[in-house]
């Protein structure tokens, strides 16, 4: 028996049906095995031959010419839902550094996405880290957070491991939320050799390892010097929140909101807040130099019959504030409280500050209110007054979910 590769030429042609035609012509025309009439196919010749291509099912009809053109009937490809998109909320796994295992909890309780997670934080005899992340390899695929706190350079070192450590995991992404950026608070670039240690750290964040999903997002509040954010490098995404909404929620319900001015310590404060803080009548204050002194003075705004609040980024020993509310006072303020997002206290400093007692504003604060950015401080003068914490965990649980 002859196979198809034996078979001659003249053999093969015989068993080929010619195409019917109604006007023959001497040259030869091209044939589709696809669209060659069967016995049974219309007289008309037009035909209809379904081709398969991945499931997909094609129509093809004739267009006059003696050519089948196909219409393939395919449907769309379905789109895979991609984690995060618009209006969904991403599982965030939310590790922690001791100090704000507080604030962490109440993160994770305004958002059921957010899963509180623990690391083992141990040390060696001789002092150094000893770091474990438990479960490490069931976070892959998962969105991480870590919120830390940089309260001093001996707690930096080790939080910056498990920094530098979870986003080589495989997880999705990696966010890091510093609600307080600590160094350049008081640094001052006047004399050759001063060393900027906020650009050191900065620089240090932005070879956070790449992630997964791209680099490490930063949430930052307030940060204290507006040139600082131009310090970080291209590997790191900063994201510059601000306490100032929560102040503005609880002015809105003191007795006499309708009375409220805001009153800043310097230029330096009002270039960052004013324009969260317009709607107010507004002081500034200055700082002026009178011979070994630096005295505390109006600059422009009326503080008589108003309950006047101070408002700056961080307070330190307190005594801009304290000079700021007795020149506030003397001008004629019926009360005189004050706002810091970043409540640093180093030495107890807090212990400066009392409560008014309703004596009126020469003596003391109506209300101090701080956010529990520094945990330490928190713990400190909880339930004193006149300090009141206004929490951040509202604000860190948004901005989880960008």
């Amino acid at each position: 028996m002859a196979t198809a590769a034996s078979a001659s030429p003249a053999a093969l042609r015989a068993k080929t049906p010619a195409a019917p035609s109604a006007h023959p012509s001497p040259k030869s025309s091209l044939a589709f095995p696809w669209a060659s009439p069967g016995p049974s196919a219309p007289a008309s010749g037009k035909l209809h031959a379904s081709l398969h291509l991945g499931g997909a099912r094609s129509i093809g009809t004739a267009n006059g010419t003696g050519l089948h053109v196909l219409h393939p009937d395919v449907k769309p490809l379905a789109v895979p839902k991609m984690a995060g998109g618009a209006g969904d909320q991403k599982s965030i796994l939310l590790y922690h550094c001791e100090e704000m295992t507080d604030l962490a909890r109440q993160v994770a309780a305004r958002n059921d996405d957010i899963q509180l997670c623990s690391i083992s934080w141990r040390k060696f005899p001789d002092g150094f880290p000893d770091l474990f992340i438990p479960n490490a390899q069931n976070i892959r695929g998962r969105h991480v957070a870590f919120l830390a706190s940089f309260s001093s350079p001996g707690v930096i070192f080790e939080q910056l491991s498990i920094i530098y450590n979870l986003p080589k995991l495989f997880i999705a992404s990696f966010t890091l939320i510093l609600p307080f950026f600590p160094t350049g608070t008081s640094e001052r670039m006047e004399d050759e050799g001063d060393v900027a240690t906020a650009f050191t750290l900065a620089r240090s964040l932005s070879h956070i390892p790449i992630s997964r999903g791209g680099p490490t997002s930063l949430v930052i509040f307030d940060i204290h010097a507006l040139q600082e954010r131009f310090y970080f490098g291209d590997a790191i995404l900063p994201c510059f929140e601000s306490g100032i909404p929560l102040l503005k929620t609880r002015l809105q319900e003191l007795p006499d909101s309708d009375n409220i001015a805001i009153a800043f310590p310097d230029d330096g404060a009002w270039k960052r807040f004013y324009k969260q803080l317009q709607h107010f009548p507004m002081i500034i204050c200055n700082k002026v130099r009178e011979g070994d002194q630096r005295i505390v003075r109006i600059k422009e705004g009326d503080a008589r019959g108003r309950h006047v609040v101070i408002v700056d980024d961080l307070v330190q020993s307190g005594g801009t504030l304290i000079e700021c509310q007795k020149v506030l006072a003397a001008h004629g303020a019926a009360k005189v409280s004050a706002y810091v997002t970043h409540g640093i206290f180093p030495n107890k400093s807090w212990e400066k500050f009392k409560h008014d007692n309703g004596e009126g504003p020469e003596h003391a604060l109506s209300h101090f209110w701080i956010t529990d950015s520094c945990p330490l401080t928190v713990e400190a003068v909880k339930d004193r007054r006149p300090f009141e914490v206004l929490s951040l965990a509202d604000s860190i649980a948004s901005a989880l979910q960008i």
